[in-house]
Parts: structure tokens; C-alpha cells; sequence
């Protein structure tokens, strides 16, 4: 693992900048530039069929894990506050795909469903669809859950088969890096993508400066995430953030984060008051059959709310999940873009639009 964690730092570094790795990396980069332009020509020769309701893809166009998690599940939870039933398609990466969509709500399997989608489930109590065909997967959730009116997209910027009325990209810190595509950086798709999109929120951890925003008026709001809460895995019990630090500080702990950055989460437990001893990072989507709990010695041990939906089964009586919020620059996006929702919805009834199920 420390190899892999190495390397992938190694990788990202060499993404931040156009030094001599990146160029001789070039000449695979004008391929991926090439196979992108011909995937979009060929969605603008075919756009699919819109759909009867609002469909919002949250994504990113950057390699590594931004934070599209926590973006989703806030605009789900805002959106049922105002009287929405959002319903979540995801692709369900780390679970084995099979050939139907898997659909369901409140406590799911991340062997079946994925850690993301099983996370925002718990976490949202919205239904929720996985199939690496979205499209399908936007189907099978009409179809099971017919009471959804608004459909929200974890990931899938890229997926041009889905329809969509409303696009969001999750950045952070990196922003667009050396601006280059894979392998000679980390964009999946040219930077000039973003002045595409109706919303950017870019993730930073504590003191982290925000990258400059991009050109145009494309709506632009950070976000940071705060600890509100810990949850005890073994037992269920529940502290709010300040109780918990009052009851364990001083206490040996370590942190252990299997996400896209797990560094930007050991940042925040130390900027917020928790002080790790040991700081484990492991592959995003590590599956925990086998626990990396083992080899430390600590009393205590920090995991995300995506880790531990995963970890919980192996009971070790040390691990307690940090339950954080988003806390936004400007929280009033959220309203505006419900608004537009509205607008949309309007516009879709009216229009009598029907989706066409046997498109894949």
C-alpha cells in the first residue's frame, strides 16, 4: 500500500506542473484528446431523448476523487426540504455490475451497490439505481420508484448517453492542474469543459487557498467540509463533535481514509481538534475484507462516513466514523439552482416530454 501511495503521489505531483515526465507523455495525450472530441462529435450527430424530469449530473474532470460525494448528498437533503423526491443514479464502481440495474433505498450493500451510492442512500434515504449504462440505470429508477421527481447523477460528466438539464463540477485545490490531458496530466476532458457547466464547486481543505475561477459566468462556490459528529461503529452511539473531542483528546489515535484524497481528511480532523498519531491512507475504494486496522496500536481510530459503511462488519471497538457537513461559501446556490429546477420542471410538464425507454 505504501508503494501504491507513493506512486499515486508521485503521479499527481508530475499532473500539477508541465515539466519533462508530462511532455514525454504528450503524444498519449493528443490520443485521449482525440478519442474525447470524436465521442463528442458523435453526441451532438445523436443528443439523447430529454427526459420527463430534471436530471443534474454532479461530476468532475479531473483524475482523483474532488468530493463529488458530499456535494450530491447536500443537494439531495436541500432539495427534499423544499418538497422535491430526488431519486440518485450512479455508476456503482467497486461493486460487480450485473446485467439489470440494482436499485434500492436506505441501508444498502456497498458489495452490490458501491460505497458512494450505499453512503448516499443512508445517508439521503433517496432511491437509488446503479448500472454502469446510467441511462438504464435513470430507467430502472422511474420504474421502481415512480414517486421521483428529480433525478441526480453521482459522477457521469462524461457519460454523453445520459441526458441532463443541469451540470455541476466538483474541483479542488488542483483545480485543472498542468492543464493537460491523460496520461500528461489529469483533466478526462479539456479544461475548456468547465465554461460549459452551470455550477462549480471546488472542495478545499483547511487553509487551502481557492483556485482561480474559470472565465465567464459560470457560478462558482467553495466548500469545506466541517465535523458535526462521531459515530461509534461498534455500539451505534453518537457524539456531537465537541463532546466527543472533550471525552478523547489526549487520548492515541489514528485516522485511516480509503478515499481520492485522503490527505484533505487528516487535514480537517487536525484543523477541527483531533490530533492523529498515525495517518493511514489506502486506494480509494478499498473493499476492507481485510482489516488495516490490525497494525496499529492505537485506542482510537478516525475513518470517513464512505470507509465505514464498509468497515463496520469488523467490529473493532476502536473505530468511530467522523460525520462532516459541507459548509459552503455562498449557501444560497443551492436555492438558485432549485429555482431552476422549478423553471425546468415547469417547462417539461408543459412540453409533455416522455422518456424513451428503449434507448441504452
Amino acid at each position: 500500500m505504501k508503494l501504491t501511495e507513493s506512486l499515486t503521489r508521485r503521479v499527481h505531483a508530475m499532473w500539477q506542473r508541465k515539466g519533462l515526465g508530462s511532455a514525454l507523455l504528450m503524444p498519449l495525450a493528443w490520443l485521449t484528446g482525440a478519442v474525447v472530441a470524436c465521442r463528442m462529435r458523435r453526441h451532438r450527430a445523436h443528443c439523447p431523448d430529454a427526459t420527463p424530469l430534471p436530471v443534474v449530473v454532479v461530476g468532475n474532470v479531473v483524475v482523483g476523487g474532488t468530493g463529488k460525494t458530499p456535494v450530491v448528498i447536500a443537494l439531495a437533503r436541500a432539495l427534499r426540504d423544499k418538497g422535491w423526491r430526488p431519486g440518485i443514479v450512479s455508476r456503482g464502481y467497486g461493486a460487480a455490475a450485473g446485467r439489470e440495474p440494482r436499485t434500492g433505498r436506505g441501508e444498502l450493500d456497498p458489495a452490490l451497490f458501491g460505497d458512494e451510492p450505499a453512503l448516499i442512500a443512508r445517508e439521503t434515504m433517496a432511491p437509488v439505481a446503479v448500472h454502469p449504462r446510467r441511462l438504464l440505470a435513470l430507467q430502472a429508477l422511474r420504474k421502481a420508484f415512480p414517486e421521483i421527481d428529480v433525478v441526480l447523477s453521482d459522477d457521469g460528466l462524461q457519460h454523453l448517453a445520459l441526458p441532463r438539464d443541469l451540470e455541476i463540477v466538483v474541483q479542488d485545490a488542483r483545480g485543472v492542474g498542468n492543464g493537460r490531458l491523460l496520461p500528461a496530466g489529469p483533466l478526462r476532458e479539456p479544461a475548456a469543459r468547465l465554461h460549459e457547466v452551470d455550477v462549480i464547486v471546488t472542495h478545499l481543505a483547511p487553509g487551502q487557498p481557492a483556485p482561480a475561477p474559470a472565465a465567464g459566468r459560470i457560478e462558482h462556490v467553495d466548500m469545506r467540509l466541517q465535523p458535526v459528529a462521531a459515530v461509534h461503529l461498534s455500539s451505534g452511539q453518537r457524539l456531537e463533535w465537541a463532546q466527543w473531542l472533550a471525552r478523547h483528546a489526549g487520548r492515541p489515535m489514528a485516522a485511516v481514509a480509503a478515499i481520492g484524497q485522503p490527505d484533505r481528511f487528516f487535514a480537517m480532523l487536525r484543523a477541527c481538534g483531533a490530533e492523529p498519531g498515525a495517518a493511514v491512507a489506502l486506494p480509494d475504494h478499498y473493499d476492507y475484507r481485510c482489516s488495516p486496522f490490525t497494525g496499529l496500536d492505537q485506542e482510537v481510530i478516525l475513518v470517513t462516513p464512505k470507509d465505514a459503511v464498509k468497515c463496520a462488519r469488523l467490529d473493532d471497538a476502536r473505530v468511530w466514523s467522523v460525520q462532516a457537513e459541507p459548509v459552503f461559501s455562498d449557501a444560497g446556490w443551492l436555492d438558485r439552482l432549485e429555482a431552476r429546477l422549478r423553471g425546468l420542471a415547469g417547462k417539461k410538464t408543459a412540453g409533455g416530454i416522455t422518456l424513451d425507454t428503449s434507448a441504452t
